[in-house]
């Protein structure tokens, strides 16, 4: 079966989760994101392994779990979307000197196709999972743009507008 394991990534507040939702209702088995996950866990504890208290230790939990889903999710049928991943996770940790992205990847892949979600003033809200401004969004998203053409991927900007026609734009882009 050819990889049907896509990613939805991009800039912080840019409509990924909205995105994923729509997906979702139209029948497509998705995977939430691996940092707001972790966020809501820590949050609920000691907090340590947060963005804002030690980034490292929070992108290797987010390493860790996105490798997790990846493999869950390896021997599903259909298509499944990721809200974020391994990649945007690696991206991350080597940002703060956890190593490069082929040394933390490996050979793990997604759909040779990613969508990113570029900044979008007009969304961005910040909340208690999301405590970064949108400067720090858009550095994010300038450096994942780059981490995915290194890696060889095939990067579609989706466009902004409603949600029905960015969720169409998705699956069109897929084909068959």
């Amino acid at each position: 079966m050819a990889n049907r394991l896509v990613v939805i990534s991009g800039c912080s507040g840019g409509g990924k989760s909205t995105l994923l939702r729509a997906l979702a209702l139209r029948g497509y088995a998705t995977v939430e994101e691996p940092g707001r996950r972790i966020v809501i866990e820590e949050q609920r504890g000691e907090g340590r392994a947060l963005p804002w208290v030690d980034m490292r230790a929070f992108a290797e939990r987010a390493v860790a779990m996105a490798r997790e889903d990846m493999g869950r999710m390896a021997g599903q049928q259909g298509t499944i979307f990721f809200d974020r991943g391994l990649i945007d996770a690696a991206s991350a940790l080597g940002s703060v000197g956890g190593g490069t992205l082929d040394e933390i990847i490996g050979t793990e892949r997604y759909h040779p196709q990613v969508f990113l979600t570029p900044p979008w003033p007009e969304i961005y809200v910040e909340d208690s999972e999301r405590q970064h401004g949108l400067e720090a969004g858009i550095a994010e998203y300038e450096r994942l743009l780059m981490d995915y053409r290194q890696l060889g991927y095939d990067i579609h900007i989706v466009p902004k507008g409603p949600v029905e026609e960015r969720a169409d734009y998705v699956i069109e882009m897929l084909g068959p």
